[in-house]
């Protein structure tokens, strides 16, 4: 082979050959699983504190530190931030691509735009969740973002219309968390799976937690946008609260202890099903 002759090195010459090159396909699947992994903590962290056991209430920044003060917490926090930044990449290709061609699929011009506008948001978030476990990693902290929510809700009050921005921006994720129960009741997601390669009884409890988990998930995103609104009514920025804050609350009504446990295993469940994303999901190039 001539030093400059490539056209026989399988090398991606295009963002879409990158996309579906085998490589990434399995970083994407990683970051399913790294996902999985901190629904799954911040679940099982809530559940101890709704059983009494200890645990707390705290969102995937709090998860990560909880991670990286285990034994070899450094190592596998590390793996885990390497799959969220594969997640992130995965959203980001889903917003500007459309691998999947989901937008084709779409009879709704405004439908299509607003989920791909919510990918990009989605890859935003995770990149600075992955930024948030490099920082833990090198020990350089990570806790700043505990109250990013308030700091973020704070910026946005401090521009022109930002009370009814902040507004707005409640009544996204709130329709965001009602279209998540519509899905868990539809169970749709099942179309993404390679169901072939299951049992029957793993596609029953494919079905189970896959509904159970991503209705746990919208009630979360409910309350988040519920705490937005009323974060607008009152241009107050410490009404807002993130996924941490949302639990603590559920933990404050009437039967608090019980509605926590519920919503919690409910995150668990999410995280599960978002581990079994990584090994059965079906990816469309």
């Amino acid at each position: 082979m001539a030093p400059n002759d490539l056209s026989d090195l399988d090398i991606p010459r295009s963002p879409r050959e990158v996309t579906s090159h085998p490589w990434f396909e399995k970083l994407a699947r990683f970051g399913f699983a790294a996902k999985g992994v901190v629904y799954s903590v911040v679940g099982l962290l809530a559940a101890q504190t709704a059983l009494g056991s200890g645990g707390k209430t705290t969102g995937s920044s709090g998860a990560l530190e909880t991670i990286v003060n285990q034994p070899f917490g450094k190592f596998f926090l590390a793996i885990i931030g390497i799959g969220l930044i594969g997640y992130a990449l995965w959203r980001f290709v889903q917003a500007v691509l459309d691998p999947e061609h989901k937008g084709r699929n779409s009879n709704s011009d405004i439908k299509r735009i607003i989920q791909r506008v919510g990918y990009g948001f989605s890859a935003i978030a995770y990149t600075g969740l992955a930024f948030t476990a490099l920082q833990l990693v090198l020990g350089s902290g990570g806790g700043g973002n505990k109250n990013s929510t308030q700091d973020w809700t704070a910026k946005v009050l401090s521009q022109p219309f930002g009370q009814w921005l902040v507004g707005i921006g409640g009544v996204l994720v709130i329709g965001l968390g009602l279209s998540y129960i519509y899905r868990a009741y539809k169970a749709k997601f099942r179309r993404r799976f390679k169901l072939a390669q299951m049992s029957y009884s793993e596609r029953k409890w494919l079905v189970r937690i896959g509904r159970f988990g991503i209705a746990a998930r919208g009630t979360v995103f409910v309350i988040i946008g519920i705490f937005l609104i009323q974060a607008a009514l009152k241009s107050d920025a410490s009404e807002a609260k993130g996924l941490g804050g949302a639990l603590s609350s559920l933990a404050q009504q009437p039967f608090g202890s019980w509605i926590l446990g519920f919503v919690a295993f409910g995150l668990v469940s999410y995280g599960i099903f978002s581990i079994l994303k990584a090994r059965y999901r079906r990816f469309q190039h």
